[in-house]
């Protein structure tokens, strides 16, 4: 709306709400309820800032961009922190008050998406959030969980989970991007990686960053010969264990087929984000990937994400034809790593027997990581004790914290 009076502005602002109203729910403002006046206000305000949105994304392709790859991102309540980074929280309020909405009221209705835990996801929110504040060029990629870390209740004095269902009265924020779907590949299944797309709004610029989360889905929703033959389980099984991949952040790990489940969700979103990068690179530079360190730096939150050292080497040799030395001089020219707790269980160990079975060409790569690895050390005058502790594969574990340090500049 740049170039329009205070009160065209104000005009429009209340007109996109009425509309949006009217569109989506076939209602007015006077009947609708507070979660529909919430979903259509964060719409209105989608609206204003989409010409700046776009600007900024153009303006940083000129340049290079660093790239955040985290499995948490607790971002919090958007509607009053997106108006107050634009300057707009007063006026907003007062525009709204005029059509009789309570600006208040509309934000405690708001789902908190908790999408991380604690400390580790408010700091990549964090991030985010300052990066757009000092015009950085920063882009947050994750996983877009159905369900949020879980919804607490006090019950006779304990806590009790329930599922965090922060989806379930629809999502202003975020723009689904069909046309930048990939396809990710494990060694059992193909899985689509639909991104979504939500704008970071930085305080005080017209800058505007984003987070992009990625969503599993099937080629196939519904078998329909399974459905007709009354095999009404095996009709939706496929789609549901594919699905399974976004459904929670951190499932369950104490079996097995939860900790297949949560490396499947790890390479998931590193594969697609890595695709990601590739395809638009591409698009401009064409092969010559050793640009791709002076264009790209890629950030990994802890060891979560440290899968993608091995696939980007994948992706280079396997799918672009890149020589072992030349994808691995790309690699470590691109990634920084860090961890924001030593304690042992933060630094992800994988049982090598699961990483083989479900992604054996990866695990390959590793190996000869880890040879490369003790070969310098050995070079270097290490004893056998020394590299034994510092090895990626030792005592039938993958130490992903060892491999981001190696695989990092």
């Amino acid at each position: 709306m740049e170039g329009c009076d205070d009160m065209t502005e104000k005009e429009a602002f209340i007109k996109s709400i009425k509309d949006y109203l009217k569109m989506q729910y076939g209602k007015t403002v006077e009947n609708a309820t507070l979660i529909e006046k919430f979903n259509a206000t964060g719409k209105a305000v989608m609206g204003s800032i989409s010409d700046d949105w776009i600007k900024t994304q153009e303006k940083y392709k000129e340049d290079k961009q660093a790239y955040y790859f985290s499995a948490e991102y607790l971002m919090g309540r958007a509607l009053g922190n997106n108006l107050m980074n634009l300057g707009l929280y007063n006026k907003a309020k007062e525009d709204l008050e005029e059509i009789g909405i309570d600006l208040r009221k509309i934000e405690e209705v708001e789902e908190d998406a908790g999408l991380g835990n604690g400390g580790l996801g408010r700091l990549a929110a964090c991030f985010l959030d300052s990066s757009a504040a000092l015009d950085l060029p920063l882009t947050g990629y994750g996983i877009r969980y159905e369900y949020g870390l879980f919804r607490q209740k006090i019950v006779n004095g304990f806590q009790v989970e329930e599922a965090d269902n922060w989806l379930a009265y629809g999502d202003p924020w975020s723009v689904r991007c069909d046309e930048d779907t990939v396809v990710v590949e494990f060694c059992d299944k193909k899985v689509k990686a639909v991104p979504y797309d939500t704008p970071i709004i930085g305080y005080g610029t017209r800058n505007i960053n984003k987070l992009r989360l990625w969503k599993s889905e099937p080629f196939q929703d519904f078998d329909f010969n399974a459905f007709n033959n009354e095999n009404y389980d095996l009709a939706v099984c496929e789609k549901n264990r594919i699905e399974d991949i976004c459904r929670v952040l951190y499932p369950n790990d104490h079996h097995r087929e939860g900790k297949l489940l949560r490396l499947r969700q790890q390479y998931f979103f590193v594969s697609a984000s890595l695709k990601d990068l590739i395809h638009k690179f591409k698009a401009r530079f064409g092969s010559d990937f050793n640009l791709f360190p002076q264009y790209h730096a890629i950030q990994l939150n802890d060891t979560h994400p440290v899968v993608a050292i091995p696939e980007l080497m994948r992706l280079l040799m396997d799918e672009e034809g890149l020589g072992w030395d030349e994808a691995w001089g790309i690699v470590t020219a691109t990634f920084a790593y860090t961890n924001h707790t030593i304690l042992a269980e933060a630094l992800e160990k994988w049982d090598v027997g699961i990483f083989k079975e479900l992604l054996p060409r990866v695990y390959e790569i590793i190996e000869h990581i880890d040879r490369m690895l003790i070969t310098a050390l050995s070079e270097r005058g290490y004893d056998h004790t020394k590299i034994e502790s510092m090895k990626i594969l030792s005592h039938n574990n993958v130490h992903m914290a060892r491999l981001a340090i190696h695989g990092s500049f």
